[in-house]
């Protein structure tokens, strides 16, 4: 086999609790022989360290190079890494993730056996304390994805989409590479965009990471409210979503809406409301609690979904609002960068 260069791609802003960490976890990925690892961290302007941090990291290690990102969105940090790139595959990584010392490398056999354009793992979220843990196990649930096959650990296969992923350099830069008009689900675009053009995107149970999810119901609630906002231009664009599945937080959150506009003037309409709550609230817990015995945990399980559902569900209204019937730039909840 001839000597082949893989470079990861790493968007970065704001990580100087964090960085080091994973600097020293992505260049200690283990390579087949013959194959050579360099890292590429677009920096997003950081003001907290960041940047010196890995300054000093450069000083020690040829294989590592950092680059600007002044638009500091994940999008364009991804484009200026991949094409800065001088791999003939890139990998991409993000900082709050840990990953298995053959990523990397599984990465490249899935590449190599399958065909695929894009391969990746599933998202394996693991949480410390209250409520980050509760979030985490939310994140596992089939009621809080929709069954999407990326959170299947034990799947290998077909998929609308991985985690991250891992794409031939110069078969991504021919796909145009990542949309920059996009502030979330670049990544989902992208895997749209290629099973849309007949290719595929392809999981593997045997590439391993563990996400880091959000440390509080706040913050979650604005990552899904971005997620579900941002799946608006990416089906505008593509005139039809992946999967029915990303339209049934807003179906959820407008029929609230509804029947809360048509309680003003008609009591049933406050009954059904009623009603709607209670058994999304049974359903919640009922989930919840089939994923722990512990009360506490299953509540905040619950809120988790929640979160995710009515997040998610309330982004996508108001997406729809920006860019459908408004047809205004979005607004500073939609573009704010949350981590």
């Amino acid at each position: 086999m001839n000597e082949r260069i893989v470079s990861i791609v790493v968007p970065c802003r704001n990580e100087a609790a964090h960085i080091d960490a994973f600097v020293s976890s992505a260049l200690a990925q283990q390579l087949a022989a013959g194959d050579e690892l360099e890292v590429v961290i677009a920096d997003g302007e950081s003001s907290d360290g960041t940047r010196e941090k890995l300054a000093a990291w450069q000083q020690r290690e040829p294989r590592l190079r950092v680059i600007d990102n002044p638009q500091r969105i994940t999008s364009a940090a991804l484009n200026r890494a991949v094409a800065a790139a001088r791999g003939e595959v890139v990998v991409r990584m993000d900082v709050h993730t840990e990953y298995a010392s053959d990523y990397v490398a599984q990465c490249l056999a899935a590449l190599r056996e399958t065909g695929a354009a894009c391969v990746g793992g599933a998202w394996r979220p693991v949480g410390q304390g209250w409520p980050q843990a509760a979030i985490a196990r939310a994140f596992e649930s089939r009621f809080g994805s929709g069954g999407a096959a990326s959170r299947r650990v034990d799947y290998t296969g077909e998929v609308d989409t991985v985690y991250l992923g891992a794409w031939w350099r110069d078969a991504l830069l021919r796909l145009g590479g990542f949309d920059e008009a996009l502030v979330r689900n670049q990544d989902d675009e992208l895997a749209l965009r290629i099973t849309r053009g007949g290719g595929r995107v392809w999981q593997s149970a045997a590439i391993k990471s563990w996400y880091t999810p959000r440390a509080s119901f706040a913050a979650l609630f604005r990552q899904f409210y971005q997620y579900g906002y941002w799946k608006v231009p990416v089906i505008r664009k593509h005139r039809l979503p992946a999967s029915p599945r990303h339209l049934v937080p807003f179906a959820f959150v407008a029929t609230l809406a509804i029947l809360a506009l048509g309680g003003v003037v008609w009591s049933p309409a406050r009954w059904a409301l009623g009603g709607v709550v209670g058994l999304y609230a049974a359903a919640a817990l009922a989930n919840a609690l089939a994923l722990t015995r512990s009360p506490r945990d299953g509540l905040g399980i619950a809120g988790a979904f929640a979160c995710m559902h009515g997040g998610y569900g309330l982004g996508f209204g108001r997406g729809l609002l920006d860019f459908a019937l408004l047809k205004r730039a979005p607004g500073d909840a939609a573009t704010r960068l949350t981590r």
